[in-house]
């Protein structure tokens, strides 16, 4: 006998949209494609977007770039705090600058009123999934941004040029706040002899200057050491 194969949960769409005959059509798009996917909701301004989110569990909002005369791009960080939802943007707009802005905003993707529905379709599927819909250029672009913002920040390059080892001598200095080389070291697995030498190398790559000076730095940048794993119990790299 043949297993049977438990089915597929639809991909849960919120459509946010102005303009009723947009959310009509969208609805009607997206449940021919059932049992792909279903609507769970429509809104048409910012403030019933967040009222409909605390009130339904939605795995993607389709979300217009101007929503009521609001725009979407003051407001696409605090959807996704809200929600485990994923956003894909469905613009009018065929401005390159404004879909790049919604994707380092947060959104997974963007597609343009113009395309033909099979790619809106192949969109959400594909953003449901995890992945970026975004044309390349587009994408090439965000990916240049993002790249001269971490560069712009000095400690955030200096942090990461860390390796793992060294993230995790600065965690143990920061927790351990006081302690004598030897209890690091012994934390850490590692001689006190290694575990100068890497302190050496961390000073230089922080420019700080001493135990008290890289715990004042550290500290004052936990939020970057929150990457940091948990140390293992063998030798690290």
């Amino acid at each position: 006998m043949n297993p049977v194969c438990a089915p597929i949960a639809p991909i849960r769409v919120l459509l946010a949209d102005d303009h009723q005959t947009v959310l009509w059509g969208l609805e009607q798009l997206i449940q021919s494609a059932a049992p792909r996917m279903t609507v769970v909701g429509q809104v048409s301004s910012r403030a019933a977007l967040f009222e409909r989110l605390g009130q339904i569990t939605a795995d993607l909002v389709l979300l217009d770039l101007d929503l009521g005369g609001s725009c979407a791009l003051d407001f696409i960080p605090e959807v996704i705090g809200q929600s485990l939802a994923r956003v894909l943007i469905l613009t009018g707009s065929t401005d390159p600058v404004s879909h790049q802005q919604a994707v380092v905003s947060g959104a997974r993707g963007v597609v343009t009123k113009l395309e033909p529905a099979s790619v809106l379709l192949m969109a959400i599927e594909r953003v449901s999934a995890g992945e970026i819909w975004l044309d390349r250029l587009s994408l090439s672009r965000v990916l240049d941004t993002v790249s001269r913002g971490a560069r712009s920040d000095p400690h955030s390059v200096r942090f990461e040029s860390l390796t793992l080892r060294e993230r995790q001598i600065v965690l143990s200095v920061v927790t351990e706040k006081g302690a004598r080389n030897k209890v690091i070291a012994d934390k850490l697995h590692m001689s006190e002899h290694t575990l100068r030498n890497r302190l050496t190398t961390i000073y230089s790559k922080l420019e700080v200057h001493g135990r008290l000076a890289l715990y004042l730095y550290a500290s004052s940048h936990a939020q970057r050491l929150t990457q940091v794993t948990t140390i293992p119990n063998g030798h690290g790299s």
